[in-house]
């Protein structure tokens, strides 16, 4: 059956010399791996930026309930990107999200809700004008919503730690090393309660969002006991330094 969709690539993988394997996050299917060809011309080669990751697509595809792998027939940026590809701390955000994603996104059947906010979010993140540095802290943290271990902040006070193993604010210290400091638990609190329009009041410094970045992978490593290495964390952490 011919179909089109919408999706979001989270990643590709060569596949002999003249195909890749693509993985896409896509409205009417879920998550999805499709085959596609491509030539060994230069002007075929080219095609392979339409797979850059996070990128939004239109595809027209055949698909078939029975196989695990579809087949491409035409793809297309669509909308394409103003400034992620051009700016290199939008384009390691997107990279990073995408291996999040890639690792965390395996349902292989619509949700429309959460690609509705996928999709709203990065189209916001590619325009935004400003500070945009934390970003993906305000991502990671809003997806928790659609992927099932929302934080629970209720019982935030004056002096409190995000305990990552419960996933709840408590007012003592854990006694596992799996938590965030008061000052860092106050921050993570702030994120959690703002809109996607009030990223620009989000004032973290280096040392900070950088400590909020490894304990909010900290928090996806605990609740996805396959999610494994990051392997982005270390070149988001080096563009951010």
């Amino acid at each position: 059956m011919l179909v089109t969709t919408q999706g979001i690539v989270l990643h590709f993988i060569r596949f002999g010399d003249n195909s890749i394997i693509v993985n896409i996050y896509t409205r009417e299917y879920g998550r999805q791996a499709y085959l596609m060809h491509i030539s060994r011309s230069r002007r075929s080669q080219g095609k392979i930026g339409v797979f850059q990751p996070l990128f939004l697509v239109d595809l027209i595809a055949y698909q078939k309930d029975t196989r695990e792998v579809q087949t491409i027939k035409e793809i297309k940026n669509q909308p394409v990107y103003q400034n992620i590809p051009f700016d290199v701390v939008k384009s390691t955000q997107a990279i990073f999200i995408a291996e999040i994603l890639s690792k965390t996104l395996r349902e292989q059947e619509s949700v429309p809700d959460l690609f509705e906010f996928l999709t709203n979010s990065i189209l916001f993140f590619d325009l935004a004008e400003g500070e945009i540095a934390g970003f993906h802290l305000w991502f990671l943290i809003r997806l928790t919503e659609y992927l099932g271990f929302k934080p629970n902040i209720e019982n935030f006070g004056f002096r409190n730690w995000f305990d990552l193993q419960k996933g709840v604010v408590v007012p003592y210290e854990p006694s596992h090393s799996y938590f965030m400091h008061p000052e860092a638990t106050r921050d993570f609190c702030r994120i959690t309660a703002l809109k996607i329009n009030e990223l620009g009041n989000m004032k973290l410094s280096r040392e900070q969002r950088s400590y909020l970045t490894q304990k909010v992978v900290e928090y996806y490593q605990l609740h996805f006991e396959h999610l494994g290495e990051v392997k982005s964390l270390k070149v988001l952490q080096e563009v951010f330094s």
